[in-house]
């Protein structure tokens, strides 16, 4: 009853089960032989471990009588505590050193003031803080009228009216006026209606009623989790080819593979250096991520993947992780021209009159690829294709795509792309090579309407909000490929190579290492 962990409803249904033992058990005294308890408080109803209710202390009224007495002295305390649930003319007669016999009329109030205890769940009397002597004391005092008589405080009881009345009915001044028990128990009925009156069975459906509410909340949150991992998943999948986040996820080794033919797109912005010096950091910051969100919604509509962004530069290939035969060339040119098309009409914020000039490098050749790194792991490209593609693209023109003879074979065997004879170019460790101009396709510019990866969203929002991917906020624009992915739950081996040692700082492709396609 006193448990302030249980929630009242707990309690509520439990006591109902119990009220029902509790009228079975006075009414039998009071049919029988014995015809009265004589000593009715909540003490005395004793709960087993089968969950029935049994009264204790009955009977030898005359000789508890005078034990108490003669005893009343030694704990005077204990005393006026037992004494709490005695009407009022025993108490009276106590007083005067009379015996009393005890009468169901007694029981009747004994009882409402066990109610008054279950529904406060306080004790007897309740929120009455006085000594039990002091309020012994007050209901030996006759009342002028009913109305005056001291009892515990209704005040704040939650119960319903007709639980009130019994309660003020058993505690009646006047013994006459109290209903009988078996008036109570039909009075009370009204508690259990459309409830399993066996403790046991109460308690099953309650349980039942747990477990049910339990799946629920697990259901929910099980959801969120997969949400949750969802979005962790698709994070991973933007900075690492999704066959290579889930080899990682997986705790698996990923091996080195060896590609044939990929092409790879280089650009950057002509004149970045004193863009930036003549602008602040986050005018730098926010016009990058407008940029780079503009390319991202342009690439994901074709057979690419980008490998990283440093500073001004983007970096994109195809033709790996997944082969796509000759595709790679034509995916990565419709691509350069969709993006040059873009930046011709790309409105810097902070320097609206000042056109951005884009430069673009594309170099077709063979690679090696593989994840570097334990803290933070990148997927990178190795091998000469890498730095002749970088060549292409610091060697060209601004709002111009410049293409090695490699890349032009390839387009060609494809068909249907213009490209101009630029001639030989002196290139930095490469000497001279001959280059092309990708001027168009023979269809003309036209944007690609299928896509190869789903549009790029938000994916946490903010404590106000997510922004839009062509929107982002000004105040906490970030460039994409700033997330550091060590944050997710990664978990690579160890021992990156198969022998066990530790990685090399410049990777050689062996036959052990490297799968060839």
């Amino acid at each position: 009853i006193y448990n302030e962990y249980l929630i009242y409803t707990t309690v509520y249904y439990y006591n109902i089960c119990i009220f029902r033992l509790f009228f079975k058990g006075i009414e039998y005294l009071h049919q029988s032989s014995i015809r009265v308890h004589g000593n009715l408080k909540s003490t005395n109803c004793l709960i087993t471990n089968k969950w029935t209710l049994q009264l204790s202390d009955f009977g030898l009224n005359e000789l508890r009588y005078a034990t108490d007495e003669c005893t009343r002295y030694d704990d005077e305390m204990q005393y006026y505590k037992n004494m709490l649930w005695h009407s009022p003319e025993q108490l009276r007669a106590r007083i005067k050193s009379v015996y009393m016999p005890p009468c169901q009329k007694h029981d009747v109030y004994s009882f409402a003031i066990i109610l008054h205890e279950i529904m406060t769940r306080q004790g007897a009397w309740g929120k009455y803080n006085r000594e039990p002597k002091e309020i012994v004391s007050k209901l030996c005092a006759i009342p002028c009228s009913e109305k005056d008589a001291f009892r515990p405080s209704m005040e704040d009881v939650q119960c319903q009216d007709y639980v009130v009345k019994v309660i003020t009915d058993g505690w009646a001044e006047n013994p006459a006026d109290r209903p009988e028990i078996t008036d109570v128990a039909i009075r009370l009925k009204r508690m259990r209606q459309g409830m399993k009156t066996n403790i046991v069975d109460n308690m099953l459906a309650r349980l039942e009623k747990y477990a049910s509410n339990l799946e629920d909340l697990v259901s929910e949150r099980t959801r969120l989790l997969e949400e949750e991992k969802r979005k962790t998943e698709a994070l991973l999948h933007r900075m690492l080819p999704k066959s290579v986040a889930t080899q990682l996820m997986r705790g698996k080794y990923v091996v080195p593979e060896s590609f044939d033919a990929v092409t790879i797109y280089f650009s950057d912005i002509v004149g970045f250096t004193e863009l930036s010096s003549s602008s602040t950091p986050m005018e730098v910051v926010n016009m990058l991520n407008d940029l780079y969100t503009l390319f991202d919604s342009i690439i994901s509509n074709y057979d690419v993947y980008k490998v990283e962004t440093i500073g001004d530069a983007y970096m994109v290939v195809s033709g790996l992780p997944e082969c796509n035969g000759d595709r790679h060339a034509s995916e990565i040119s419709l691509m350069a021209l969709e993006l040059l098309d873009a930046v011709k009409t790309f409105h810097i914020q902070h320097r609206p009159a000042q056109q951005l000039k884009l430069r673009i490098g594309l170099h077709t050749g063979p690679v090696v690829s593989g994840v570097v790194g334990l803290t933070m792991p990148r997927y990178c490209l190795f091998g000469d294709t890498v730095n002749t593609a970088s060549r292409m693209e610091s060697n060209g023109e601004a709002l111009r795509i410049h293409v090695s003879s490699q890349t032009k074979t390839v387009l060609d065997s494809i068909g249907g792309f213009l490209l101009e004879r630029r001639g030989l170019v002196k290139m930095k460790g490469k000497g001279e090579q001959l280059t092309y101009w990708l001027e168009g396709h023979h269809d003309g510019p036209s944007r690609r309407k299928e896509q190869f990866s789903a549009p790029l969203t938000p994916l946490f929002n903010g404590p106000q909000g997510g922004q839009a991917a062509g929107s982002p906020d000004r105040r906490q624009s970030l460039i994409p490929d700033t997330v550091e992915i060590s944050a997710l739950s990664i978990h690579t081996p160890t021992p990156l190579l198969p022998n066990g040692g530790a990685r090399p700082a410049r990777i050689h492709a062996s036959n052990s290492l490297i799968q060839k396609r």
